[in-house]
């Protein structure tokens, strides 16, 4: 005899008691790319081979003291550019000959074993407002992934699809408020790239709606495009407007993924992880910019608010997590 209908209460539980139930181990894909750097390495070389790869991030090791201490990321490379240019005509010299050991200090490597559920994986990265936690083997003590809010998504669409559907997917992205929606982080298209990165700074966003004088959306632009500045050697010039800065991207886009106030939460996530973006733009019938749908808003809503844990991406940045830490980055 099959089982009768989930309870609401139980229907709310289905996809946190799926995270509790597997480790970051079920989540790493039998295949991907890791990359590490030496923090002797310049910083130059490092970001060029970010781009090299197509990666966004890479443990660092420190062959001294023979242990990870540490994240590069994309971060670094805005805050570089952020604090230190100042006009075409200057060359950055903290990122044409500073190694990485020598941009900051970096912490000693904490752990977070393959082991830990992937519950404690999506509350250390919301409740640290960071993008990745590198899974460590504990008997090696090697980075073996680099786990991030889109693959945690993606594991979920895929294995989740087996279980009950919960009722609440059916509801408008109106209704359930899942997003952000005030004082929503914006930049003109005839900004300059040095304003934009100004704002991932101050403002700690991973992107941003690129508007015209309306507020209609015509672009985004994350800080992962912030890359191609490396890639083109044109970071030398951030005078450049964003419109300039769009033209030039590496690769095409078909432009921004935009969501309704209409539409499902359920769409929401298929759209998503379908895409396999890290954010929707909401947007009026008019295309004016209303508010902004991330994987951090779906994970918080999906597992951690139907275990009570309701704050965390309202709250300030964290440290480490006492049960299973994680590298201290901010990207």
């Amino acid at each position: 005899m099959s089982p009768g209908p989930l309870s609401e209460a139980e229907d709310r539980l289905v996809y946190m008691n799926f995270m509790k139930s597997h480790c970051c181990y079920d989540a790493i894909p039998t295949s991907s790319k890791l990359v590490v750097f030496d923090t002797t390495l310049e910083v130059k070389k490092a970001f060029f081979a970010l781009v090299a790869n197509g990666v966004r991030a890479a443990p660092l090791w420190d062959s001294k003291l023979q242990v990870f201490v540490g994240m590069l990321t994309i971060t670094d490379f805005i805050n570089i550019l952020q604090r230190y240019y100042t006009s075409p005509l200057v060359q950055i010299y903290e990122l044409e000959e500073h190694k990485i050991e020598t941009w900051r200090a970096y912490d000693a490597i904490r752990h977070f074993p393959i082991l830990c559920s992937l519950f404690e994986a999506v509350y250390s990265l919301l409740k640290h407002k960071i993008h990745r936690l590198p899974v460590i083997d504990p008997l090696s003590g090697n980075v073996l992934h680099i786990l991030t809010h889109k693959r945690i998504l993606k594991f979920l669409y895929i294995f989740g699809s087996l279980l009950p559907k919960p009722r609440f997917l059916q509801k408008r992205i109106q209704e359930v408020a899942i997003g952000t929606f005030k004082e929503i982080a914006t930049v003109l298209i005839s900004a300059t790239v040095y304003d934009a990165l100004s704002v991932f700074v101050e403002r700690r966003v991973s992107a941003l709606p690129v508007v015209d004088q309306k507020g209609k959306v015509v672009a985004l632009y994350s800080r992962f495009d912030v890359i191609n500045l490396a890639a083109q050697k044109s970071y030398n010039n951030l005078n450049m407007s964003m419109q300039e800065a769009l033209a030039s991207r590496s690769c095409s886009m078909e432009g921004v993924l935009k969501c309704y106030p209409y539409e499902t939460l359920q769409t929401i996530i298929d759209r998503i992880a379908k895409a396999e973006v890290h954010r929707l733009v909401l947007v009026d019938s008019k295309d004016v910019v209303q508010g902004i749908v991330s994987l951090s808003d779906l994970l918080q809503a999906l597992i951690l608010n139907p275990a009570g844990i309701h704050a965390f991406l309202s709250c300030l940045p964290g440290h480490i997590l006492n049960t299973c830490s994680v590298i201290n980055t901010c990207a």
